[in-house]
């Protein structure tokens, strides 16, 4: 269910603002919207795991207040995270 290491760290590489960054509003966009889309999957197929759901619904609120937090400070980094993602907003 979750992303594999090599998955999140070619996601780090791609979205980092520098060298060693994994803390950027960016990056934590860029994994949460993996382990969303690894999560939808897994509910597709199991429609009555209520545990995962619960932890889909933490992680899309995460998400969510992290790209209020970025579009807030910069909107530039936000449209282009938006777009780079493939988020409807």
């Amino acid at each position: 269910m979750a992303i594999s290491q090599t998955q999140k760290t070619e996601i780090i590489t791609k979205y980092a603002r520098h060298d060693g960054d994994t803390g950027s509003p960016e990056v934590q966009v860029a994994l949460l919207t993996a382990d969303i889309n690894a999560l939808t999957d897994h509910m597709r197929v199991h429609k009555k795991d209520h545990h995962s759901y619960v932890g889909l619904m933490k992680k899309i609120g995460h998400r969510r207040n992290l790209l209020a937090y970025l579009r807030d400070n910069d909107v530039a980094r936000y449209r282009d995270l938006i777009q780079s993602l493939g988020l409807r907003r």
